[in-house]
């Protein structure tokens, strides 16, 4: 990183990670018990697919603001958009007005979209030999925030008991300067046009969403690196945003409950450096295997082992880590596609597909909860691991260094 510019905005990157972070996990350990204090049991994984499916709504839309106008704009928007749903989700719960909370909710998910979006700004800044552990670091910064968000759930609910505020709203207030302060420091130092980053834009025009999707179809890797990224999201959510519910029945507290969510927060974003260095030294589908095979081991404990907190503990670390795994090796294969032209447009469509699953897997996890219990949706999460390991079967045997280079639309495939 020579260029002050590509310090300064690496520097950027990890400090609003970090304050996103925060703003993200203060709200999101209490997300779904705020929505059930205003409805019922059955509604529970509505407020996170709600936040899930605005994720979606907002990734397309700022990768083709960072594909016009660089990426500078487009994470500060997404920032913004969030700040102004933590207040709307403040409102909603002053009001006690049940539509009014979702509203805020899905504009809250714009902070997971632009927080995600940031790993790929970070591969912009670095050579392709690099980009693994450069991703993995940016997202290393959001532990800090993540990690610290759950753990001030009980001061928040204080500080929103101090204010005339809901106590499960009270942790929102620390979302809202979260937000503002991470739009603040990606406007403040983050370059327009970083220098090492110009050496990946293209003069081809970018397409849509939807073409880049149909490309990614017709290639094996980036068709596989979209399943990964999609199916890896939506096990860690439909498991993540009930654990809180079935931890809530069983008798455990806000204290626990916030433990808990901040050990799988843990283990997503702590060892990334650790899978980003593997990605860039092993390749990245072998970390994606790495990233299956534990995404599974952790389904698999939580069904055989539902009624245990030290089990859940583990299970939920467990699926922390193989969603990171997942996220950053099929991140580096998006991240390897050298066509500009399809690049940052797949990213995008990526991520919404990702944020779409999640949302799905969150509003169909309540259901299952409700129906068949805290081990039967682990082991129906768990099963959707399978589609995407016979894609990685599928990938892994196709993979090839093309000669053709980025004017034939390839993805350049590190084994």
């Amino acid at each position: 990183m020579s260029a002050p510019s590509t310090r300064r905005s690496f520097v950027a990157l990890i400090a609003s990670n970090v304050l996103g972070g925060v703003g993200v996990a203060s709200g999101i350990a209490v997300g779904s018990l705020l929505v059930v204090s205003l409805s019922s049991v059955a509604f529970a994984g509505l407020g996170q697919a709600l936040s899930v499916f605005g994720a979606g709504l907002m990734a397309v839309p700022l990768a083709g603001l960072a594909a016009r106008r660089g990426r500078r704009p487009a994470l500060a928007l997404g920032y913004g958009v969030a700040l102004l749903g933590a207040a709307v989700i403040i409102l909603g719960a002053a009001l006690g007005c049940l539509p009014v909370l979702f509203a805020g909710l899905l504009a809250f998910g714009a902070a997971q979209a632009t927080n995600l979006q940031t790993r790929y700004a970070a591969s912009e800044l670095a050579g392709p030999e690099r980009r693994g552990t450069w991703m993995s670091m940016v997202l290393w910064a959001t532990t800090i925030g993540s990690v610290a968000g759950p753990n001030l759930s009980a001061a928040g609910g204080q500080l929103g008991s101090a204010v005339g505020l809901p106590a499960l709203a009270g942790p929102y207030l620390y979302s809202l300067a979260a937000f503002a302060a991470a739009a603040a420091v990606v406007l403040l130092l983050f370059a327009r046009r970083p220098a090492a980053a110009a050496t990946r834009v293209t003069s081809a025009a970018p397409i849509s969403a939807l073409a880049a999707l149909g490309w990614s179809a017709r290639h094996p890797v980036a068709r596989f690196a979209v399943a990964l990224i999609v199916v890896a999201h939506a096990v860690m959510v439909g498991i993540m945003s009930m654990t809180p519910v079935h931890l809530g029945d069983g008798g455990h507290g806000l204290g626990v409950i916030g433990l808990v969510i901040s050990l799988h927060i843990l283990g997503m974003y702590a060892l990334s450096p650790v899978f980003g260095a593997l990605a860039d030294r092993s390749g990245p589908m072998r970390t994606a295997l790495v990233g299956l095979v534990t995404l599974g081991s952790s389904a698999a404990l939580a069904f055989l082992a539902r009624d245990s907190l030290l089990a859940i503990i583990f299970a939920l670390v467990l699926l922390g880590l193989g969603w990171s795994a997942s996220i950053i090796s099929g991140s580096v294969l998006l991240a390897d596609v050298d066509s500009g032209a399809v690049r940052v447009p797949l990213q995008g469509a990526t991520d919404a597909l990702m944020s779409y699953g999640g949302a799905a897997s969150a509003m169909t996890a309540g259901v299952l909860l409700a129906a068949i219990g805290y081990g039967g949706l682990a082991l129906v999460a768990g099963a959707l691991i399978i589609p995407a390991g016979a894609l990685g079967w599928v990938a892994n045997r196709s993979r090839r260094v093309p000669s053709r280079g980025a004017s034939a639309g390839e993805p350049h495939v590190r084994s």
